[in-house]
Formats: structure tokens, C-alpha cells, sequence
């Protein structure tokens, strides 16, 4: 399978051990992966503030990119709900690259049939299901079904888990008030886990929950799960 990496914007400018991880995984099952250098925004945040006619030159250059793949893997719901969700209204030709597109635990477990992937992290870990990827994708149980699988791990559920975290891209800085309201209840359900670590399949949300983390000066970190899974 031809198996594309698209890296997307906050993992690429912040957060580029997410992106590796996931290479180190999918190599790790057998499989090669490539970084098509064409790849830019997924235009996401364009399109969610109302600016539809400067995202649609960055959903074609999508389409165009990706289309020599049989797979696109992204390590981020909200970027995968975008172009899977709003490509096909925006441009009805990416309809069938966006199709192809998938978070990494559609990928692994859809896809590739894979519930382990060899990993090993001895910590306590608690996971956050973010908004996009719980809604829109539906990702269900995958994440926590691949954590479960990763050895020397402590999965405890997390009090509340499917309300949002406060985030929401420009949301935060619209809603500031509402937004640390929502961020504090999450903080407050994550430290009472008394987990290590807190996971995620998006960084942004984990950014948010870990900035509201370390103004506490609370002992639990943010991590993407793609950074558990490629754990070794």
C-alpha cells in the first residue's frame, strides 16, 4: 500500500516528533511511508471563520498532492474531519482523495487490521476523545482499543471525557471566558485520574489542556498517542 503522511500545520511547525512517530509505526508494521513535500494547510481554519474562497485553493492543492496515494494518514481528527467532512461540498473532485484520508487509528485498525503495534510505555494514562475526532470521524473506541494493547500501560478512564475541552481552534480566543471555564472542568477531571499522562489524537487540544495543566503546576503531561504508539 502507498501510504502518504500528511504532517498537517500544528504538528509540522510545533509538534514534529508526532509526525515521525507516526512514521516509526506504520515502518515498524512493514510499511513505507512517504512525505509528499506539496502538502500545505488543510484550509480548515479558513473555511471554519468564513473564508471559503481562500480555502479552496488549499483543498485542490490537497486533491492534486495526495491523489497518487492509496492512503492519506494524518495524526489529527480535526484536519481528517475537515477533509473528509468539507472537501467533497468545497470540491466535489477531492472527493476521492479526501475518502482515502484517515486518522491513524482508522488506518491501523480499519485499514491495516492492526490492534497492536508493538508498543511499550509503563505509565498511567488517561485519554481525552477531542471534539472532531469523537463527533465527526467517530473514531469510537480505536485509540483506546490501541492502548490498550501497548504494554507496561495503565489506561483509566477519564471523568467526562467526551465534553470539550474549551478549545476549538479560534473558539478559545472569541469565547476566552467560556473557554477557560470548559478548559478548568477538563484540568480538574484530568488531574483527579491521578494519571502520568493525558492523550489525544490532536495536538491543538492537547496544547490547550496542557497550558491549563501547567498553570496549575499539575504532574501530568500532554501526549499524542501516536507518541505512545511508537513507543519501543
Amino acid at each position: 500500500m502507498k501510504i502518504a503522511l500528511f504532517v498537517t500545520c500544528v504538528n509540522d511547525l510545533v509538534f514534529p516528533d508526532t509526525g515521525k512517530a507516526v512514521v516509526r509505526i506504520l515502518e515498524r508494521l512493514g510499511h513505507t511511508v512517504e512525505f509528499p513535500v506539496g502538502q500545505s494547510c488543510c484550509g480548515q481554519m479558513h473555511a471554519n471563520s468564513g473564508y471559503r474562497a481562500e480555502a479552496l485553493p488549499l483543498v485542490r492543492n490537497f486533491a492534486q498532492t495526495f491523489e497518487p496515494y492509496d492512503a492519506v494518514v494524518a495524526p489529527s481528527g480535526s484536519c481528517v474531519a475537515m477533509v473528509r467532512d468539507s472537501y467533497p461540498r468545497l470540491v466535489p473532485e477531492s472527493a476521492p482523495v479526501a475518502s482515502r484520508t484517515y486518522e491513524l487509528s482508522e488506518l491501523l485498525v480499519d485499514v491495516l487490521g492492526v490492534t497492536d503495534v508493538g508498543a511499550t510505555f509503563p505509565h498511567r494514562v488517561t485519554y481525552h476523545p477531542t471534539c472532531h475526532g469523537l463527533r465527526m470521524l467517530r473514531l469510537g473506541d480505536r485509540p483506546r482499543t490501541l492502548l490498550r494493547a501497548v504494554r507496561g500501560l495503565d489506561l483509566v478512564e477519564l471523568p467526562g471525557a467526551e465534553e470539550c475541552c474549551g478549545f476549538g481552534g479560534t473558539f478559545a480566543m472569541k469565547n476566552a471566558g467560556v473557554s477557560a471555564a470548559m478548559l478548568a472542568d477538563k484540568c480538574g477531571a484530568v488531574v483527579d485520574t491521578g494519571a502520568e499522562y493525558v492523550a489525544a489524537v490532536d495536538n491543538s487540544c492537547l496544547a490547550h489542556i496542557g497550558g491549563g495543566l501547567s498553570r496549575r503546576a499539575a504532574g501530568t503531561k500532554p501526549i499524542h498517542y501516536a507518541e505512545i504508539l511508537a513507543a519501543e
